[in-house]
């Protein structure tokens, strides 16, 4: 195949050049790619070539945004009056999402936990990525689970819920789908209940307690502890050992904690669930 190739290539050069050994070609297309790794280099400087593009997008992004303030009229609503609260009363945009969350946890939860959760999460990136290219390097084949979770995090899960609090949540903080009338005297009866409730065990209980307990417990950490069993102990995979237990369950704990506010957001719409479990001191969850 090799030599197939190159009497191709020296058949449609045209140049003379048929005669000359295998040799003498390897060792002209080294020089050739060591005078193309002289021009090209492997690596640039960050100014001028990355902050300069910055400035000029950050530029015209400026310019954008001040010719689209001065044209466009902000949609200010009348002056605020103490005597007529709003129906719904919703928070700026960029914090819908939290006043979303709120449906579905405690304000002690959706306002201090999820929010600690998230900037800690970013915090520890750089201390449990193990990728040798390092943490600029957003190649999706290299950094497949990496982006997925981000997406899904920002995209899935952030971006939704400020998507439904805008324009889904209507008077009463109920749910409208989109084109449906906005009825301010519409009422829904909601009857909510807690988790234990389907296992016929009041949710005041201790054994209320603990089957909640159990299964915020058992969902945080039985499926991380299993998927390491599988592929750290039994197949010895080579990403997990170079990552380590300590890393791995910090990881885990806080994809756990992600898809756990998803998975309370779907019992708390499909099936009217409003506490996993309730604990002391109105530690609920």
């Amino acid at each position: 195949m090799a030599q197939s190739t190159i009497t191709a290539d020296t058949e449609d050069s045209g140049d003379g050049t048929g005669d000359r050994s295998d040799g003498a070609k390897v060792k002209e297309r080294a020089r050739t790619a060591q005078r193309l790794a002289k021009a090209i280099p492997d690596k640039v400087h960050t100014w001028p070539y990355l902050v300069r593009l910055e400035m000029m997008v950050g530029t015209a992004v400026m310019a954008f945004v001040t010719v689209w303030s001065i044209v466009v009229d902000a949609p200010l609503e009348e002056p605020a009056n103490p005597t007529k609260t709003p129906n719904p009363s919703k928070a700026p945009w960029y914090f819908l999402g939290l006043q979303e969350i709120l449906v579905y946890f405690d304000p002690w939860f959706a306002g201090v936990v999820l929010p600690s959760l998230m900037i800690v999460g970013l915090m520890v990136i750089p201390y449990i990525d193990i990728n040798p290219k390092g943490n600029g390097y957003y190649c999706f084949k290299d950094r497949w689970f990496a982006i997925s979770t981000f997406l899904f995090g920002f995209l899935g899960l952030w971006i939704s819920t400020v998507i439904i609090g805008t324009f889904i949540r209507g008077p009463g903080w109920y749910l409208f789908l989109p084109g449906e009338y906005w009825d301010v005297h519409k009422t829904q009866a909601l009857t909510n209940v807690d988790w234990s409730t389907f296992f016929g065990v009041a949710s005041d209980t201790t054994a209320g307690f603990l089957i909640g307990a159990a299964s915020a417990l058992g969902f945080l950490i039985g499926p991380p502890a299993v998927w390491w069993h599988i592929k750290a102990v039994r197949r010895k995979d080579a990403f997990f050992l170079q990552l380590g237990k300590l890393r791995y369950w910090i990881t885990a704990l806080l994809f756990m904690s992600m898809m756990g506010v998803v998975v309370k957001m779907v019992l708390r719409l499909a099936f009217n669930v409003k506490y996993i479990m309730l604990g002391p001191y109105n530690f609920n969850i």
